[in-house]
């Protein structure tokens, strides 16, 4: 015995319809006369509309199924339709291709928009407000070192980054200090990054107190 299961059919096209209007759209398309169809076709019209009632809310509502009904077919019936014929590219259009920033960066670790803050700064004619400006980009380019570099860093290393990358148009005197950032270990008992959980120093105490609560 053959059993009929929906994974052995060939694919819905629009499944809100359901296999029966799918069975008579495929049928519609080798009827030989165009009469016969255009007949056909005004049928199936209606029953979509009547299986679907929410369309009728649709503003051009027959003009909605008459372009299921091509789509159904995958644009093969050959009918009279009262409206024009959807084009396949317009129902199913390609994705623009997206573009992707290619910028290259010097120092990866501080990222492209430390380059774009250091541009803008370059441009301040203010020398107060230029002076500014340029520290805070040193703050930051450190809270970035640190945050990547998980280590600690000398402000000398930092002001005499940010003097290559502006081309010595930024500088810092080394009396300047910049803000103290240290990168801290997680406490014992934290769960890190990997997701493994280290275990705190009372792990000796939490085995003595499960032995004495099975006792």
């Amino acid at each position: 015995m053959d059993f009929d299961y929906n994974s052995t059919r060939p694919k819905l096209i629009l499944a809100e319809y359901g296999r029966n209007v799918q069975n008579m759209v495929d049928y519609i398309t080798t009827l030989p006369t165009k009469e016969e169809r255009n007949n056909h076709a005004q049928v199936v019209i209606d029953m979509m509309g009547f299986l679907n009632p929410h369309l009728r809310d649709v503003a051009d509502f027959k003009h909605k199924l008459w372009d299921h009904l091509h789509i159904i077919s995958d644009f093969k019936i050959d009918v009279d339709s009262p409206y024009p014929i959807p084009e396949r590219d317009a129902i199913h259009p390609k994705p623009e291709l997206l573009d992707y920033p290619q910028h290259r960066i010097r120092y990866k670790h501080y990222g492209y928009t430390i380059e774009r803050m250091i541009e803008r700064a370059k441009k301040i004619a203010d020398p107060e407000k230029k002076k500014s400006m340029t520290q805070s980009i040193a703050n930051f380019m450190k809270m970035a070192y640190v945050t990547w570099n998980k280590d600690s860093v000398e402000d000398e290393t930092i002001i005499a980054d940010l003097r290559e990358l502006s081309g010595g148009e930024l500088q810092l005197g080394p009396d300047v200090s910049l803000t103290k950032l240290d990168f801290k270990t997680p406490p014992p008992g934290v769960r890190t990054k990997g997701g493994t959980i280290q275990q705190n120093g009372n792990g000796k105490n939490n085995k003595k107190l499960k032995k004495k609560k099975k006792h």
